[in-house]
């Protein structure tokens, strides 16, 4: 199990952010189950749903920037597992562009990839692998858009969801797998024992231009995606009328 606890360029665990983060919330002191279900917790809900610069940027600029979507939260997921001894690894996808409507709207969603590189953690528990894919949306976000989310082939997508079943959604940590972005995938790209490796070969910003053009575009993104967490959303459309 060495080999999913290794610390690599993205997987900056030693950073000092990382490591006073770990110390401040006493997570070393937890035992294995209360360690997961810490860390997730804090992954899923302190961490926003937003969009960073890139799909490989360090743990630790996830953490600072304090937001992040289904690639970056599973480096910053990851880089906190290891860190406490837990294995993980990363599983990676296409996802269908579809299921992001309502997050990314006109240019944005125009110049989106079709098919979005999509990963999620899994880790080691009870000696099984188990898919922690809920850790991608924040309850506060989940909570505001449930029942704006459109019906597509006997499923509920939009504003980066995508479940079978919008009525059973549970993204917490009671030690099985979650999922949240599942029902979109369209095609399995491999488990990769680093998200270094996986984001080598796939990217959805693989080139200069389209980081320059998402870098900007997704503070737009990201404000509007603030604006809906809020609750004001409705109210700003509803004027707008």
């Amino acid at each position: 199990m060495d080999i999913y606890l290794k610390e690599t360029r993205l997987l900056d665990f030693n950073n000092l952010s990382v490591q006073k983060l770990i110390e401040e919330k006493g997570w070393k002191e937890l035992e294995e189950n209360h360690k997961i279900r810490e860390v997730y917790s804090f992954v899923r809900n302190e961490i926003k749903f937003g969009y960073n610069k890139g799909d490989d940027i360090i743990a630790s600029e996830v953490l600072k920037d304090g937001y992040g979507q289904c690639n970056t939260k599973s480096i910053l997921l990851m880089a906190l597992l290891r860190t406490l001894d837990i294995p993980c690894r990363i599983h990676g996808f296409y996802i269908d562009k579809k299921m992001q409507k309502g997050a990314l709207t006109g240019i944005t969603y125009l110049f989106a990839p079709k098919k979005i590189v999509h990963a999620w953690t899994e880790v080691y528990f009870n000696h099984e692998w188990i898919a922690l894919e809920g850790v991608i949306i924040d309850e506060d976000y989940l909570n505001q858009v449930k029942d704006k989310l459109y019906n597509l082939n006997n499923g509920y997508i939009g504003y980066g969801i995508s479940v079978k079943d919008k009525e059973k959604i549970n993204t917490c940590w009671q030690g099985k797998s979650t999922y949240i972005q599942s029902f979109s995938i369209t095609e399995d790209l491999g488990i990769f024992n680093s998200p270094d490796d996986f984001f080598l070969k796939f990217n959805n910003t693989n080139n200069g231009f389209k980081r320059f053009l998402f870098d900007v575009l997704r503070k737009r993104i990201n404000k509007k995606l603030e604006i809906i967490r809020s609750s004001s959303y409705d109210e700003k459309i509803s004027k707008s009328r």
